[in-house]
């Protein structure tokens, strides 16, 4: 059985697929094996397209890419994907994946790879028909019925998913926002407001088109 699709039109701009990757601040972390320490600095990147964030060593070598799915964070490198189960409580998840892939390459166990490889890897976003839902998601009335829900509440709030369908309330989510060129992984579960209220008119860092313009814009905020 196949995710239906959801037609939309393709004039809408999307971000250029090779800037969803950049550096981001440098993180020193000790990486320990059995024999000894070694001292290995690395940076997280900003999530790509499809939500990973890559781990990035010396010259632009990524270790590995991490990527959060139910609460649980899951990392993908030369060696294939592992799930590292949920961080513990206070530790956010990219750096606990982090912190592990350093380890695996100080030891010897992952190797890594051109982050301009995985660039011209990367998918493209859509300007067609978008799957209803993540190929994660099974298929089901109830997973359905929400992903109709989500997709009305984006079309609502003049946002659009620019490659795979909907991952669930609390996953991330890879969007684009209609009112500016900022695209980033947001949760729905942030975007759907609060005991009927529509969502903060924020948006998303760097606030967007501001406050004021937004609630202009979107006929929730004057209900």
């Amino acid at each position: 059985m196949t995710t239906e699709l959801l037609e939309r039109s393709a004039t809408v701009t999307l971000p250029d697929a090779g800037t969803l990757i950049v550096p981001a601040q440098l993180d020193h972390s000790t990486a320990r094996t059995e024999s000894a320490t070694t001292v290995t600095t690395y940076r997280v990147g900003a999530p790509d397209i499809q939500c990973r964030y890559p781990v990035i060593v010396g010259d632009d070598q990524v270790i590995g890419r991490a990527y959060r799915w139910h609460r649980d964070w899951l990392v993908i490198t030369t060696q294939g994907e592992r799930n590292l189960r949920r961080p513990p409580k206070g530790t956010p998840g990219t750096n606990m994946a982090a912190a592990h892939l350093a380890e695996e390459y100080a030891a010897g166990r992952i190797a890594a790879v051109p982050l301009k490889q995985l660039l011209a890897e990367a998918p493209t976003p859509l300007c067609g028909p978008v799957p209803l839902l993540h190929p994660r998601m099974p298929v089901n009335g109830r997973n359905i019925e929400r992903a109709q829900i989500a997709f009305a509440g984006l079309a609502a709030h003049h946002w659009r998913a620019v490659l795979t369908g909907f991952p669930g309330s609390d996953n991330h989510w890879f969007l684009s926002c209609e009112l500016c060129r900022w695209a980033g992984p947001k949760f729905w579960s942030h975007l759907r407001g609060r005991n009927g209220e529509p969502p903060s008119p924020r948006r998303h860092k760097g606030g967007c088109i501001g406050e004021d313009k937004v609630r202009q814009l979107i006929p929730a905020y004057h209900q």
